[in-house]
């Protein structure tokens, strides 16, 4: 019996299809956000590995920010990500916005 593909996993594979035609296996800069918190993670596809990742989650995130799911907690995930990427040798990725709009917390 077949089973019904929602139409957010239906984007998030045409997405994925999209970086792996022009990707240049480069690792990918993957997104998912909640209604509370965003997580942000650079895989490399190639070896099946997490290299870096990132979370409103973390100790000593929330510390001064009103929550973790508005643009500031996103903007301040995105610069987390950068200086871990940076320092463990990662000089370029493609962006997986993962189905969702590029718009908002995931711009």
């Amino acid at each position: 019996m077949a089973t019904k593909t929602s139409p957010h996993q239906k984007r998030m594979a045409r997405v994925r299809k999209a970086l792996a035609a022009r990707g240049n296996l480069r690792p990918r800069l993957s997104v998912f956000r909640s209604s509370k918190t965003i997580y942000a993670q650079i895989i490399d596809d190639a070896q099946g590995v997490t290299l870096v990742a990132a979370s409103s989650l973390e100790k000593g995130f929330k510390e001064g920010k009103k929550t973790g799911a508005d643009t500031a907690a996103a903007e301040a995930i995105g610069k987390l990500i950068a200086e871990r990427a940076i320092s463990a040798g990662v000089k370029d990725v493609v962006f997986d916005r993962g189905g969702y709009l590029y718009h908002g917390r995931v711009a």
